[in-house]
């Protein structure tokens, strides 16, 4: 059947749609030995060959949705010549490629969704889908409840005003001088929960996802994985489908 060229290279687990459209652009796709740069182009890939960067892309893979619980000091990409490890090596069991949907910087840890699904990867990653994200953070000093209002109501970061829809204090540990705190976001700016405890005086120390939507660290060790539920993944979808026309 023909198909949008980008349309069939997100479905064969190549990349997100954007980010195959990127690809597109870039010269780096060719259907049938003639190289592709326009966005409308189409191609049926039960009889074209469609291929990145010189190499054939497969037309049929399984599907892979899973979450992994990423460690610290693990790096979230693809590709990294400079890092000592990322996330690829630790899913590096998985017969097909698959692509982490969003970031985690080094020094966080947690949930990390990764596929080979390009339609659920730009679902999730589009900034109307607003799936909440709870991080758990340890950060020095006591918090207290002004603290906890200002990071609900919104503090102004270098890149405009920013706000958790919910935020509250999990423990004091006076002997050690630190409080845990759980903060909601529905979005997901660079370094921004971070950020925020900053702008409220407190330091992060340590920083968890602890949770994506439905997704959780229930029963997954640092560094291992497990494909998502069914429900899972209809509950993540639910915001992008509720918004189609």
């Amino acid at each position: 059947m023909v198909q949008r060229i980008q349309r069939i290279l997100a479905s064969s687990g190549v990349a997100s749609r954007r980010a195959c459209e990127e690809l597109i652009t870039a010269g780096r796709i060719t259907v049938n030995g003639v190289r592709v740069m326009r966005l409308g182009a189409k191609a049926d890939p039960e009889r074209d060959e469609i291929c990145l960067d010189g190499k054939p892309i497969r037309s049929a893979v399984a599907r892979w949705h899973i979450v992994l619980n990423k460690p610290t000091g693990v790096v979230t990409t693809v590709r990294d010549p400079h890092a000592g490890r990322t996330v690829m090596d630790l899913v590096a069991q998985i017969p097909d490629r698959v692509y982490p949907v969003g970031r985690l910087d080094a020094e966080t840890a947690g949930v990390l969704i990764l596929t080979n699904d390009g339609d659920f990867a730009q679902a999730l990653a589009h900034p109307s889908h607003a799936v909440p994200k709870t991080y758990r953070a340890v950060v020095r000093g006591m918090v207290d409840t002004f603290a906890i209002t200002d990071l609900r109501k919104g503090v102004l970061l270098e890149d405009g005003m920013a706000s958790a829809s919910d935020a509250v204090i999990v423990e004091h540990r006076d002997h050690e001088n630190v409080t845990v705190v759980d903060i909601t976001l529905h979005e997901g700016r660079k370094r921004q929960v971070r950020r925020m405890l900053e702008a409220v005086g407190h330091r992060v120390l340590a920083l968890t996802r602890t949770r994506v939507g439905p997704v959780t660290l229930q029963g997954l060790a640092p560094g291992t994985w497990r494909k998502l539920r069914p429900a899972e993944i209809a509950e993540l979808l639910a915001p992008a489908r509720s918004a189609d026309p």
